[in-house]
């Protein structure tokens, strides 16, 4: 019998990535990047497509993917969304409802740039294709079962916007969970037995320490702000700050816009994307090498806080837009670990697995992978496991 074709819907605050997938195979896929921007872009799998006119939002890009499905005659038995937020409700992947819908709309503002595009895409996909199961993936969801030592922040009670607690919920989960997969098939050990750090570095950016397969401990925590330095957000700085802000004179909104778009890479160097900066560095700009110094220097710590928590690791994991594609700052965030069992040596890429490993097999204790992210595969795949019964298959109660 031959397996479903699901459609994944990937909404980011300013893109649309979209797929149709039967099993591992990629029957079409497609981007539009720089929504709102001066210049989007579409780029499908035969290339880079003009954009149809009056294609400037979110639902523009969502009608495009959806023609061109329609395009291949192409009916999907399922779609699956990312959705960032899902608080402490989800631990799996759930088929969506009214009830998941609102919950998804409740935590918007804890992801305000995330949360209510990818409740667009649900909506847009359930009015072009009604009756056709939609699954939402949580980003939380792989750091749900975090433990109390790691998720818990030392505050009394207190009441937040969402219905939430304060704690750790992390994000990127999506990709870290298939960053983790890939490398204990590389390592061709089963995923239980394995101990991993995973370094998803992009414009986003968070590092995850994984035991057996379960995430312990993660770099981002109520919000998607904490944790490493980003394109444009903070990352981790002293609480007062936000409040001495306000105390001189701005408002939380200000206060919150600075934090998550002008501060970061951006801030450093007045740049946020990472082949501009290190085009700068090469040429010589001292502000432009001063942030991915710095950069670097919090993933190093973060590996080494992480090689301390798991007691020493299998393999070190970097993916995303900059950590599959950066070796130059790759070896930044490594350069002096080699008392701590991690030495690189000459790259060797395994074509077939996508993984190239970048340390000395004769003396690293821990080896070095890098991997392009794939979300959408592991979208599919628990969108596969949902349907098979595997997943929250409702929503749970109100």
């Amino acid at each position: 019998m031959a397996e479903p074709q699901i459609l994944v819907i990937n909404c980011g605050s300013s893109s649309v990535r979209y797929q149709l997938r039967r099993g591992t195979t990629v029957l079409l896929s497609g981007t539009v990047d720089g929504i709102g921007g001066d210049e989007p872009r579409w780029r499908t799998q035969d290339g880079e497509r003009e954009l149809p006119a009056g294609m400037v939002d979110h639902r523009g890009a969502l009608a495009a993917a959806f023609d061109a499905v329609a395009a291949q005659a192409a009916m999907p038995a399922a779609i699956g969304h990312r959705v960032v937020h899902g608080g402490t409700r989800f631990a799996a992947a759930v088929r969506i409802d009214a009830g998941v819908r609102a919950h998804i709309a409740r935590l918007a503002t804890l992801a305000p740039h995330h949360n209510p595009r990818n409740l667009q895409g649900i909506e847009e996909a359930g009015a072009r294709y009604p009756g056709v199961p939609q699954i939402a993936v949580f980003d939380t969801a792989f750091h749900h079962h975090l433990p109390e030592l790691a998720y818990r922040y030392p505050l009394p009670p207190v009441e937040l916007a969402g219905d939430e607690a304060p704690r750790r919920y992390g994000f990127h989960g999506i990709s870290h969970g298939a960053a983790a997969r890939r490398a204990a098939d590389w390592l061709r050990r089963p995923l239980e037995e394995v101990d991993l750090i995973t370094l998803h570095l992009g414009n986003g950016a968070s590092a995850a320490a994984i035991r057996g397969g379960h995430s312990i401990d993660t770099s981002m925590g109520f919000t998607p702000l904490e944790g490493l330095v980003m394109g444009t957000r903070c990352g981790d700085l002293d609480p007062a700050l936000p409040l001495l802000m306000q105390e001189a004179g701005r408002s939380a909104q200000q206060v919150r816009e600075l934090l998550e778009h002008h501060s970061g890479l951006k801030a450093l160097c007045g740049s946020s994307e990472m082949r501009e900066i290190r085009r700068r560095a090469a040429a010589g700009d001292s502000a432009a090498a001063f942030a991915r110094e710095l950069f670097a220097y919090r993933v190093k710590k973060t590996i080494g806080a992480y090689l301390a928590a798991l007691g020493g690791a299998h393999a070190l994991v970097f993916t995303g837009g900059i950590g599959a594609h950066d070796a130059e700052l790759r070896r930044q965030c490594l350069h002096g670990l080699e008392g701590l069992g991690i030495v690189l040596g000459a790259e060797r890429w395994d074509g077939a697995a996508g993984i190239g490993a970048l340390h000395d097999p004769d003396f690293s204790r821990t080896a070095v992978l890098a991997m392009a992210a794939d979300e959408e595969a592991e979208i599919a795949r628990q969108v596969s496991d949902c349907l098979a019964g595997e997943g929250q298959a409702a929503s749970a109660p109100e």
